[in-house]
């Protein structure tokens, strides 16, 4: 299939579902702890793993769906800039998708030179080209490291791309650049391929260089986005930077600049294999970088009051207030903490369910698509009401009219909105239904069509 025809197909998979039928039900966050003082916003998840339907997520403070994109796992979802807009970002199914205010897909990223995309990175730059990971397996020999001859090595590879024409700008690889003996996975952790480095991050750095995140290698990487040398290590067997107390950290996720030279990031300190876990706990470090003195020092250290422990995934974020939001990854749990490090939120996924990464972010979704109204008698003299607008996030309440024809609708009740599916009950059993949305000043955004109750 051509890419223009790949992305028209992604943009019906987009639009073919701009409301959700009851019986599939988005996850809903699981709030445990929330103070006013949070950073205003929306958090953006992508439940995958569990019993619950997959997909990009957007939920409110209070862990009620906002928009949700059924359709199979996915992961790196968030709001990014793409040509000085707000648009959503996220990989599902090979393919990274960036979608504007209105859901409608603006752009598909594929991986080039034969290669396939991998879920863990897909940044934009202000250049309009995205910065995405690939994983790919090659023969190799591994007996000089106590493998086998015919073996396969995962390379991790850095493509940067620009997102209009799809054309390769800068390709990276691993194997090019830092040899085995910098892993600290076993060479017999996987049968069928060593994955020695691990790739899971790659992002500008501020003077516009990459940071390359190794979590197999215990490593970043400062790396030339010209000529792909590597200008510097922090961390690993072989870092440039001299490591101060604190600062040793492994199976480490998300590194980004988070000022002048100082770096954040995820740092996992567990690997989820026997003898894999490193610190009691997770946390999220800020270190600073002297590069004249190449000294690295321990600047601050949030974890959190659980203890909690991370085998694989996770992120932390900066946000406007000074706070810091962090994806606690295979756990299912995200938090916010205010600049002092102390919890001012915490949430968890139902069951099994975890995200590779967690944001909170503000946005405004206008789908272009009507409210979807269904109507279900529940018993002689009542009827369940479900509101649904996929996505809206102007929506205060739901307006109900109810009547014996399309024609003949009169309000007869308004509720508050609970969700991108609000269920609302009324009183009797109306043979036609429609709802009206109305924003926090009582104005009509838009209404559904009438329906019949069933």
């Amino acid at each position: 299939m051509s890419q223009a025809r790949e992305q028209a197909a992604a943009m019906h998979v987009i639009r073919a579902t701009p409301a959700l039928s009851p019986p599939l039900r988005p996850p809903r966050l699981v709030v445990r702890q929330r103070s006013s003082g949070v950073d205003p916003g929306y958090i953006f998840i992508a439940p995958k793993q569990g019993q619950t339907a997959q997909g990009p997520e957007i939920v409110d403070e209070q862990g009620r769906p906002v928009w949700f994109q059924p359709g199979g796992e996915a992961s790196d979802f968030r709001v990014q800039s793409y040509l000085g807009k707000p648009v959503l970002t996220w990989y599902q199914g090979g393919i990274d998708y960036i979608v504007d205010s209105s859901y409608h897909v603006v752009a598909t990223v594929h991986a080039g030179n034969g290669l396939d995309l991998d879920g863990h990175e897909f940044a934009l730059t202000p250049q309009g080209t995205a910065l995405v990971t690939i994983f790919h397996g090659v023969p190799f020999d591994l007996s000089s490291i106590g493998g086998p001859k015919d073996g396969i090595v995962v390379d991790g590879i850095v493509q940067e791309i620009d997102v209009a024409t799809g054309r390769v700008l800068f390709e990276w690889h691993s194997l090019e650049h830092v040899p085995l003996d910098e892993s600290y996975l076993p060479v017999n952790s996987d049968p069928d391929s060593y994955d020695y480095f691990h790739i899971n991050a790659v992002n500008l750095d501020s003077d516009g260089n990459l940071l390359i995140s190794g979590r197999h290698t215990w490593t970043i990487y400062k790396v030339d986005r010209q000529t792909g040398r590597i200008l510097w290590r922090l961390g690993g067997k072989h870092s440039e930077f001299t490591l101060g107390p604190g600062v040793r950290f492994a199976w480490q996720h998300n590194p980004l600049p988070a000022g002048e030279n100082t770096i954040r990031l995820f740092d996992n300190e567990n690997n989820g294999e026997p003898g894999g876990r490193s610190m009691a706990q997770s946390r999220v470090i800020w270190i600073d970088l002297d590069t004249a003195t190449m000294a690295a020092t321990l600047v601050k250290a949030i974890t959190h009051p659980a203890a909690l422990s991370v085998p694989a995934q996770g992120n932390a974020q900066a946000l406007a207030n000074g706070d810091t939001f962090v994806g606690w990854g295979d756990l299912g749990r995200v938090s916010e903490f205010d600049p002092q490090g102390k919890l001012i939120f915490d949430a968890t996924l139902p069951g099994s369910d975890d995200t590779y990464r967690g944001y909170r972010f503000q946005w405004l979704g206008h789908p272009e698509t009507l409210p979807t109204a269904i109507a279900q008698h529940a018993g002689r003299r009542k009827t369940t009401v479900h509101a649904i607008w996929n996505g809206a996030t102007e929506v205060a309440r739901w307006r109900i009219l109810a009547g014996r024809s399309a024609a003949k609708l009169s309000p007869v009740r308004t509720a508050a909105w609970n969700g991108l599916d609000t269920a609302i009950k009324i009183a009797g059993t109306p043979k036609e239904v429609q709802v009206v949305a109305l924003d926090v000043r009582g104005s009509v955004i838009a209404t559904s069509k009438p329906v019949r109750s069933h």
